[in-house]
């Protein structure tokens, strides 16, 4: 266990030089218990609306997930849009605006929850469980929702 900046400096020298590392901020990952959970919703919430489980969830990242809003080339919106959302369901892209840099259109870029770390899930389930009691879908007791967002 590194417990010290110069233990950690140690280390780092310590490695093989004729490879790349990186370093990172450690975010707790989401729980898959808390996902499975979104998806349980997903699906009641859709039966309700007469919609599929997709789109529910797609609504869900587009009003409570992560997102950013980028330039991209005018020429290359079709093929970046058509990439980004080949990485799954939640991850959307769409025309946002004409941009202010010329020849260049903004793009408002949705990430799907397979990268969301603890808290963003916990977000994410948060308004997915809010809609739910706003059809009259019965959910976990606060404190089941809870232990499912730290485990």
């Amino acid at each position: 266990m590194i417990g010290t900046p110069e233990e950690l400096i140690t280390y780092i020298w310590s490695l093989d030089r004729e490879k790349k590392y990186e370093i990172k901020e450690y975010h707790k990952k989401r729980s898959l218990d808390a996902n499975a959970y979104c998806w349980v919703l997903c699906k009641e919430i859709a039966d309700k609306l007469r919609i599929t489980k997709e789109e529910v969830y797609k609504k869900n990242i587009k009003d409570m997930g992560k997102f950013e809003i980028i330039p991209i080339r005018d020429d290359a919106v079709n093929t970046f849009i058509n990439a980004w959302c080949s990485r799954g369901i939640g991850w959307i892209a769409e025309i946002h605006n004409k941009s202010k840099i010329d020849g260049y259109t903004n793009i408002s870029v949705y990430y799907g929850s397979s990268i969301y770390d603890s808290k963003e899930m916990a977000i994410l389930l948060d308004g997915i469980i809010q809609e739910a009691e706003s059809l009259g879908i019965p959910t976990l007791t606060p404190n089941e929702i809870e232990r499912l967002k730290l485990i």
